[in-house]
């Protein structure tokens, strides 16, 4: 069996292929699913990775660098790709170096892919729902018959395959809650859009909630401790506080820095976190959860314009997403002191 490494829960780019292809069968037109299933040598993307195919040649997702999709589109308009055959097959690319060359594999990369025809689309609904409501599941696709079935997950489970069976895992969107309405809300918001963030806004000052399109974000009720424990903050939730006004921001983070959140930040100087830090622990907050915070927020990029800002932000948050040891923070801040 092979199983892969670290957490492989998948990223909302693939919950995105699966919401095509609902409303591409919904719509009544023929979808086959491509999924990477294992990788040996280098390879563009990794198992799990998602791609479909509808019955005119439309695509959407990847499963390689381009080359490997467009044999893929080749292979149903010369007719190699039958909905008369098996319901699901495996595909392999790059066996030999000059294949390897030809799908554009760097070093001898090799992919192994899973073909699926899409029938009753009832499972993709599920899982969708499912991943909304913030649960992990597990999919796990019988290569034989090719029946799908739909179980809970942990964020320690990680995708499978032991060329019967296929058990890939799927989780909710990354999330960002902005404490603050304010201008730079508005650039991170924008940022964190473009990289697939749900993005959640508190802000109980009605002045600052005018010009606020609904694409940008959902706005959150309450003050800002109750939109912490509203949303039900999780592993793929992050927080940041950006109203310069300690009666609002202090609220946040006295309750995120004791949830489950992946990252927790405030905006403000060296000098105005260190104060931060100090008044947090006077509430009562635990050294162990004052530790947790992030501030100054964001990469060091010499940022002085709000998007600016909001990129150093964005990069810090996906950074710590992704498991990338910031070790220009911590020399920061340890000369901080």
């Amino acid at each position: 069996m092979v199983k892969t490494s670290g957490e492989s829960v998948m990223d909302s780019v693939d919950l995105n292929v699966l919401r095509s292809v609902l409303q591409w069968r919904r719509a009544g037109q023929r979808v086959v699913l491509y999924s990477v299933v294992q990788t040996w040598g280098s390879a563009p993307r990794q198992p799990g990775a998602m791609l479909a195919l509808r019955e005119d040649g439309v695509v959407i997702g990847s499963v390689s660098g381009g080359c490997i999709e467009d044999d893929l589109i080749q292979r149903l308009q010369d007719g190699r790709l039958s909905a008369t055959g098996p319901a699901v097959q495996l595909i392999t690319y790059g066996v030999t170096r000059d294949e390897a060359a030809r799908f554009g594999l760097p070093c001898g990369g090799t992919l192994r892919l899973t073909e699926e025809w899409v029938g009753d689309p009832a499972w993709v609904a599920e899982l969708l729902r499912r991943c909304e409501d913030h649960e992990i599941v597990a999919r796990e696709l019988d290569l034989h018959s090719g029946a799908v079935t739909l179980h809970s997950a942990s964020r320690q489970d990680v995708l499978t395959f032991d060329e019967r069976t296929l058990r890939a895992i799927y989780g909710p969107r990354w999330r960002l809650l902005l404490i603050g309405a304010g201008q730079l809300s508005r650039y991170v918001a924008e940022v964190a859009r473009l990289l697939d963030f749900e993005v959640l806004i508190c802000d109980p000052r009605a002045e600052f909630v005018q010009g606020w399109e609904a694409q940008h974000g959902r706005f959150v009720p309450g003050m800002p401790d109750e939109a912490v424990l509203g949303i039900e903050t999780d592993e793929r939730t992050a927080i940041v506080a950006l109203t310069h006004d300690p009666r609002l921001d202090d609220m946040a983070l006295l309750t995120a820095l004791n949830s489950r959140a992946f990252y927790v930040g405030a905006l403000g100087s060296q000098v105005n976190s260190r104060k931060r830090r100090d008044n947090l622990a006077l509430l009562g907050l635990s050294r162990e959860a004052i530790g947790r915070l992030h501030g100054p927020i964001g990469l060091h990029i010499g940022s002085h314009t709000p998007a600016e800002i909001a990129l150093s932000l964005m990069a810090e948050i996906v950074a710590i997403k992704n498991g990338v040891e910031l070790r220009q923070k911590k020399t920061e801040l340890a000369s901080s002191e």
